[in-house]
């Protein structure tokens, strides 16, 4: 395996990551499909807790990272803007802040033109904790690196 250093790195487009960095990702992720198929444990992220952040409405996308993290043993906390402080006027800096005392990751889909981007971007520079990007106006990393 390709050594790289990946703990506590944003994923907000592969373009900010190397190769090197893509392919440990891609290894990593082989790895745990087979161990999945075999029906072997791979509870990686034992009581860790993902916030999903979604904008609008999405069955793949948001399915699929709840039951990936629970495959690995964490908990999805599924979060709408109706359920959170967004619709109040909360700041991307303040619900970076709040989530990255609670949880061990944020990942974000807003499509929203012309925003979506830079709201992943603003949370993410206020974050102590990884950001993924789910998708949003610009960038889907996760669909591009669909093995």
């Amino acid at each position: 395996m390709i050594q790289t250093q990946l703990h506590n790195r944003h994923l907000i487009t592969l373009q900010e990551w190397s190769r090197d960095e893509i392919d440990t990702i891609l290894e990593t992720s082989r790895n745990l499909k087979r161990m999945f198929s075999l029906n072997q444990p791979h509870r990686y992220l034992a009581d860790k807790t993902l916030f999903m952040i979604f904008f609008e409405q999405s069955t793949r996308t948001r399915n699929s990272m709840g039951a990936g993290i629970t495959q690995l043993g964490g908990h999805a906390h599924d979060l709408t803007p109706d359920k959170m402080q967004l619709s109040h006027g909360e700041s991307a800096k303040d619900t970076a802040m709040v989530l990255s005392r609670f949880g061990h990751g944020i990942a974000i889909r807003n499509c929203f033109y012309g925003t979506g981007d830079d709201y992943l971007r603003a949370v993410a520079r206020y974050s102590s904790i990884p950001v993924i990007n789910l998708q949003d106006d610009l960038y889907h990393p996760l669909q591009a690196l669909r093995i």
